[in-house]
């Protein structure tokens, strides 16, 4: 009799945690089951990513020196290729033409050295300007002295004489030739200033553009559900998905 009483209470003594377990366990499944698991949770949030924009004043430093580079920088470079073309088609003429003015000038002072006998060491602009408008270093001193500028007159270190007006007509057409070649660079640089101006105009529009697109609207998707998986416990699973 004792056997068997003790067999009873060793049965009734598993069965009842066992159930109460199994209970328990039921009550947390019904309670997760009571989260829908299709229930979306989303929320816009606007994304800013600071370390991939483009700085502007890089933009206008890479364009000041080398117009194009600040759309390049930019990424833009399909519009910046033309003004680095027409950067190095500028610097080309400008070369081109200050390598003829040179060229011009030497012929000029040695036309005038070996027509007009002067001696070219220590003479400046102003010296092969005037020699060209005057037959020889005696006119020039007489039209000072008529004008009462006497400080102007030269002495013998600056003589000249053309022996004919022909020759003095050509050292002037060289002269000139020269000069204008060099007035001319002026509006190469110029166009060199404007090229990079534009240039920088146009990178700093391109890098703000760039910075714009960086910013965009993010949609994250949170989906709530029961972790059924046999293998493992009970529980919650989340979701995230983002929506550009």
């Amino acid at each position: 009799m004792k056997k068997i009483l003790f067999a009873l209470i060793i049965v009734s003594s598993y069965l009842f945690p066992q159930s109460t377990g199994n209970h328990n366990l039921l009550e947390l499944q019904n309670s997760i089951k009571g989260i829908r698991a299709d229930k979306d949770y989303n929320q816009k949030v606007l994304v800013q990513d600071e370390s991939s924009k483009k700085n502007v004043g890089l933009a206008i430093l890479f364009s000041a020196i080398l117009p194009g580079m600040g759309e390049l920088y930019a990424d833009s470079y399909s519009s910046g290729k033309y003004f680095t073309i027409a950067d190095g088609t500028l610097w080309g003429i400008y070369i081109g033409m200050n390598s003829y003015s040179n060229i011009l000038k030497n012929q000029y002072i040695g036309y005038a050295a070996s027509t007009g006998g002067v001696n070219t060491q220590s003479k400046g602009s102003d010296y092969y300007a005037t020699i060209g408008d005057y037959q020889n270093l005696d006119s020039y001193n007489n039209t000072m002295a008529l004008q009462g500028n006497f400080n102007q007159m030269w002495d013998n270190s600056y003589y000249w004489n053309w022996n004919t007006e022909i020759d003095r007509k050509a050292y002037r057409n060289l002269w000139s030739s020269s000069e204008q070649a060099r007035n001319n660079l002026r509006f190469v640089v110029g166009a060199l200033i404007l090229n990079r101006i534009v240039s920088v105009i146009n990178a700093v529009r391109l890098t703000a553009a760039y910075n714009k697109k960086q910013s965009s609207e993010v949609g994250w998707n949170v989906s709530i559900g029961l972790n059924n998986i046999q293998t493992l416990p009970y529980g919650l699973q989340f979701n995230f998905q983002s929506e550009l």
